[in-house]
């Protein structure tokens, strides 16, 4: 028979049971208390709300380094885009959110690490009814920047052709908490040994990654986008484009498997990798199996823009 625990005894067991990767989160915030934590075991999101048990709600990472935080006016915005999209305001000004992240990021205590920010319907309910909600609820965390070796970009990725289909089109445009379809995704490449699975939509364009955008170099020196309905267009491969379109001509067009066989470079993009370019597509090499000059440059072009741009944090 279970025991029906006093409130000492409940917070006893929490504080002592086990929990993996605590050991990389370093501070994070619940708005509805308004305080910074520091020891992991009391990272905790309410069950009953809607963010955990419908997926009703958005988030956002980011990355720092150097204590620099890069690119958060971009991907406050897009968080703004998407909570517009599903109704939702964050529960204090944008403005107040941006303090806030620079403020627990400074609280941290390291240089560099990942912040993930994240906008819920609230607590108060089980059902779909976004009116048991008063107020929506906001959560910020901050963890260790995982770590790879500089291998990682000389050697390149491999990637291959997902069998989980893209999201539907109104769902791909909103960075929302429901990343099943992006999960699968992952555990595929996992399972048969690759780094990256690309997912496809029904007409069989390349549409993204489980987290992370693709594009490729055409045969003629294009840096290609795909065009796709069924992605999100991330806001580091925004800031790529941006960077490098005055060294390498950019177009936007359907990508087909068949493009990716015949490509100069694949380059994976994404908030903690920057850019990295992929050596074998299902198997099959990608060019002469090296990361090309262009996965590079982009490379050494974001992480200079971050050097240079980013907003630094005391």
């Amino acid at each position: 028979m279970l025991t029906i625990a006093t409130r000492e005894e409940y917070l006893n067991k929490l504080l002592n049971t086990n929990r993996p990767g605590l050991e990389d989160i370093l501070a994070f915030y619940d708005h509805r208390l308004g305080i910074i934590g520091k020891d992991p075991r009391f990272m905790l999101i309410p069950l009953d709300d809607h963010l955990v048990h419908r997926g009703d709600g958005v988030f956002e990472t980011l990355k720092f380094a150097d204590s620099r935080v890069y690119q958060l006016d971009a991907h406050l915005k897009r968080m703004a885009s998407s909570c517009a999209t599903i109704y939702l305001s964050p529960p204090c000004s944008w403005d107040r959110l941006q303090e806030l992240i620079l403020e627990i990021v400074g609280q941290s205590g390291s240089q560099e690490g990942v912040i993930s920010v994240f906008v819920g319907r609230g607590p108060a309910g089980m059902t779909v009814d976004f009116r048991e909600c008063p107020e929506s609820s906001l959560y910020i965390v901050i963890r260790r920047l995982p770590y790879k070796p500089e291998s990682f970009w000389e050697k390149g990725v491999t990637a291959f052709k997902a069998l989980t289909p893209t999201k539907q089109s109104y769902l791909s445009k909103i960075k929302s908490v429901d990343y099943l379809p992006n999960v699968l995704m992952k555990r595929e490449a996992i399972l048969q040994g690759y780094d990256y699975p690309f997912c496809f939509d029904e007409q069989g364009y390349l549409a993204e990654g489980a987290t992370e955008n693709v594009c490729i170099l055409n045969s003629s020196g294009q840096l290609v986008i795909p065009e796709s309905r069924n992605a999100l267009m991330g806001t580091t491969l925004i800031r790529a484009i941006t960077l490098i379109q005055d060294e390498v001509p950019v177009t936007y067009q359907a990508v087909s498997e068949a493009d990716i066989y015949k490509a100069r470079e694949v380059i994976v993009l994404g908030t903690t990798i920057d850019a990295v370019g992929v050596v074998r597509f299902n198997g099959q090499p990608v060019h002469d199996v090296r990361p090309g000059p262009v996965a590079k440059r982009i490379r050494e072009l974001l992480i200079n823009d971050r050097i240079n741009h980013g907003i630094t944090v005391d």
